[in-house]
């Protein structure tokens, strides 16, 4: 259910659905056509303070002021790629906790990177996110402010969208969700979300809850091991939904929505890429309408994991010639670390 939230004595407005803010300004006494003014103000014209919706009595002006908060995002610092278009972006939030984006540069468009949540507690072995702990949930406005202040700062127009910043999105669920409608609001952003990418350490139950939806979104899984094991010693969620559970729920969610799976696989040296590893995950996914994402592993100081490239590569033949369908993740931004959480621990530090 979607939620007010309340940031420093006011209402959160950028959150606010438009039957939301319909309802608000009637309680004002205004007619509901100043809603939809103000909903385009906010998401299409991108308006940073009250005053500058100057098609809006400053009367209005006043009462919304008084009563809400537009919750922007600050760029606290910005990286740029010499290699590419890549662009990493820390911001600090209303309350001093800070987050990350990143904004690449794909042939098919501007693709950005988003956080759902401030820190992670899946407390995945590989993942630099979970090392400082979770703080607290995004709230949809701060995930749409990731996306506004990057369009604005870079002058691109974000085309798609991957929900694999920090954080875990599915334990997010209802700002995630909140979120999600607002993005793809006619009257807003307006982004398909078929262009949108969700990515989920496992969360089972959350997955068949999101099924539900039929957002036409794809659903990525970081799996990043055929067995049970090994994956509950990189990825402790394992221990709660293993990979049976999970691969149930992939396949309700393909039959319920008709879209592929794309499976996250980090390869890590001495601990995933062995043949054994590879007939393994050839022996659960073949079959089944899906798309495997091999990625070469982070270096995070705090962790001694490591891939080695060459056997990234001979990791994806032996999966194709067991007939599945594999790509190696194209790595961007490698000169400013563009992955997610390593910017913000040494801000942070």
């Amino acid at each position: 259910m979607e939620k007010e939230t309340d940031i420093l004595g006011k209402k959160d407005i950028l959150s606010l659905s438009p039957d939301q803010l319909a309802a608000e300004i009637s309680a004002f006494g205004e007619k509901k056509f100043r809603a939809s003014q103000i909903f385009e103000w906010l998401h299409v014209k991108r308006a940073r303070s009250f005053d500058e919706m100057t098609s809006i009595s400053k009367p209005l002006r006043e009462k919304l002021d008084g009563a809400y908060i537009i919750n922007e995002l600050r760029i606290a610092r910005k990286l740029e790629s010499s290699a590419d278009n890549t662009i990493k972006y820390l911001y600090e939030l209303y309350d001093g906790n800070h987050i990350e984006s990143v904004l690449m540069d794909y042939r098919h468009g501007n693709s950005l990177c988003i956080s759902t949540q401030v820190g992670c507690r899946m407390g995945c072995r590989f993942c630099a996110s979970t090392i400082a702990g979770f703080k607290r949930d995004l709230l949809p406005s701060e995930m749409l402010g990731q996306i506004y202040a990057a369009e604005r700062d870079s002058e691109r127009t974000v085309e798609s969208l991957v929900l694999m910043g920090i954080g875990e999105p599915l334990d997010n669920f209802d700002n995630v969700i909140a979120f999600l409608k607002l993005l793809s609001c006619p009257e807003g952003k307006n982004l398909s979300l078929r262009h949108v990418s969700l990515s989920t350490c496992g969360l089972a139950d959350r997955i068949d809850e999101l099924a539900k939806y039929n957002f036409g979104l794809t659903l990525s899984i970081s799996l990043h091991s055929p067995d049970n094991e090994s994956r509950s010693e990189i990825m402790p969620v394992n221990k709660r939904y293993d990979i049976d559970r999970l691969l149930r729920s992939c396949r309700d969610y393909f039959k319920k929505t008709g879209r592929r799976i794309s499976f996250e696989y980090a390869v890590i040296s001495g601990v995933n890429d062995s043949r054994q590893s590879a007939d393994a995950l050839i022996a659960r996914l073949k079959g089944m309408n899906c798309h495997i994402n091999l990625i070469p592993v982070n270096s995070i100081k705090e962790r001694d994991y490591r891939t080695d490239r060459g056997a990234v590569l001979k990791f994806r033949d032996m999966l194709e010639k067991g007939g599945l369908n594999v790509t190696v993740r194209r790595t961007l931004g490698a000169d400013i670390d563009a992955a997610c959480g390593q910017l913000r621990r040494e801000y942070e530090i």
